[in-house]
């Protein structure tokens, strides 16, 4: 007589879990997230996937080219060029002048003198703002990665839920088949063999 063997089928439940920011669908064939579309993590995501090369790079090359750069040198220069020549000209240029006690030429030279100190001012604050703008790069990426980090946790733990209901809802079927008598099958075959040796000596003996 045959065995019987049993066959255990497993089907996961169809199952959908969701929050504001993430959802993750669970059947059979596995479980596929995403993030809801439009929502913060959605954006952070697709900025940084995006961006960050553009970022990368600006941290490694900071250049005085960005908009904010630009605002803050144009505005530090007229700051600076506008003060400083009214101070020499209130404090020194004028008094004396007032006295008869400066030529044209020694305020030609107080000009060019106010020039070079402010060129070498400016200089100095070029330097100190591309420092300033590779820190804040810098900052912003560490800022943007934590919220892509925190996006994939979420996710995770979307697929977690998605799969722990899912295997919960799951359903067991068992079904029973008829395996081959083996040892039924060996006499059978050791028959054979007996029989096809008998006629083998018969028509032996009479060759």
């Amino acid at each position: 007589m045959g065995k019987s063997s049993q066959t255990t089928t497993k089907v996961y439940g169809n199952t959908t879990t969701s929050n504001p920011y993430a959802s993750s669908t669970t059947n059979n064939s596995g479980t596929t997230s995403s993030f809801v579309q439009g929502s913060a993590l959605d954006t952070v995501y697709n900025f940084v996937n995006k961006n960050m090369d553009s970022l990368l790079n600006e941290y490694l090359n900071p250049s005085l080219n960005s908009t904010t750069n630009q605002a803050k040198l144009n505005s530090f220069t007229n700051t600076l060029n506008s003060e400083t020549q009214k101070n020499l000209e209130n404090n020194i240029i004028n008094p004396l002048s007032n006295r008869n006690m400066i030529r044209s030429s020694q305020a030609t030279d107080l000009y060019k003198n106010l020039s070079d100190t402010n060129t070498n001012t400016i200089s100095s604050y070029i330097n100190e703002l591309l420092s300033e703008s590779q820190d804040n790069t810098a900052s912003m990426m560490n800022n943007l990665l934590n919220a892509y980090l925190q996006g994939y946790n979420v996710i995770s733990d979307m697929q977690e839920q998605s799969l722990a209901t899912s295997n919960g809802n799951a359903t067991t079927t068992t079904s029973s088949g008829s395996a081959g008598n083996i040892s039924s099958g060996l006499a059978s075959s050791n028959q054979l063999v007996n029989i096809l040796g008998n006629l083998a000596s018969i028509f032996g003996k009479k060759l």
